[in-house]
């Protein structure tokens, strides 16, 4: 009789460990959904005259400029309208200012400003284009 007691203790715990192992198993071996690959489009470098003021004549900037895009409906639909993209960096870039951009704040700021530039839809009826981050990839003040 005690033996049979203790058999049943026995297999209960036993029971409970083998559960209670095969649930921490389950938990870890849950499959996470894979991390989407980032959705890079990197554009011909520009070399534009800046804007002068006075004693700063003759600035040009030399900028390798990289977008990194939610989807690759967005790289396609900007690489279909990519004469009309770099057409709309060209004036935003010859709008800037040496001074203005030799600081990190300023070239923070032109990284916004190519964002909102490129927000606004090519053509109407189309969706605004979401541009998740801009990174330069050269960037040479002269």
């Amino acid at each position: 009789m005690i033996l049979l007691v203790l058999f049943a203790a026995l297999a209960a715990g036993g029971g409970y460990f083998g559960w209670h192992y095969y649930q921490q198993t389950q938990q870890h071996t849950v499959k996470q959904a894979p991390i989407p690959l980032p959705v890079f489009m990197a554009l011909d470098p520009f070399t534009v005259n800046l804007l002068s003021n006075g004693d700063d004549s003759d600035r040009v900037l030399y900028v390798g400029i990289t977008l990194r895009l939610p989807d690759e409906g967005t790289r396609k639909r900007l690489n279909d309208y990519l004469p009309e993209v770099r057409s709309r960096l060209l004036m935003l870039l010859s709008r800037q200012q040496a001074a203005t951009l030799a600081s990190e704040q300023g070239k923070k700021a032109l990284m916004d400003e190519i964002k909102s530039t490129l927000r606004a839809p090519v053509v109407s009826g189309q969706p605004a284009q979401m541009v998740n981050d801009v990174m330069f990839t050269a960037f040479i003040l002269r």
